[in-house]
């Protein structure tokens, strides 16, 4: 097998991710590790798996289906290739919902001013 070139690298913000992955069945894990890859290795990620939350400060949901069941992450920049994993949880209507983007709104503020603060 050809080792892919990784041009993103993915890091979780503090447990927020990793508390929701564990809680997910075997294969909904498989596709979050699948999509989590592809966004690490292609250059241009399909929408269907990586896309922008519309009216947020760049906030991207990764997005994953497995059957009928939708699950998404929120996610965002830092520099240009560091993903920040933040906040998973399982859609169940249409409209994701407001608190989910609100509290990644939250962390993705309180990872940059960590962030200074190291400075």
């Amino acid at each position: 097998m050809v080792e892919e070139k990784t041009i993103r690298k993915i890091f979780y913000y503090k447990h927020y991710y990793l508390e929701f992955y564990e809680k997910l069945k075997p294969e909904v894990k498989k596709k979050f590790n699948w999509t989590l890859k592809l966004i690490a290795v292609l250059d241009r990620i399909p929408v269907k798996y990586f896309k922008h939350v519309e009216g947020s400060t760049g906030i991207y949901e990764i997005r994953v289906e497995v059957g009928s069941d939708i699950y998404r992450a929120f996610s965002f920049f830092d520099k240009d290739q560091l993903v920040i994993v933040m906040n998973g949880f399982q859609k169940k209507t249409q409209k994701t919902p407001k608190n989910e983007i609100e509290l990644a709104e939250k962390l993705k503020k309180e990872y940059f001013n960590e962030k200074e603060n190291r400075k």
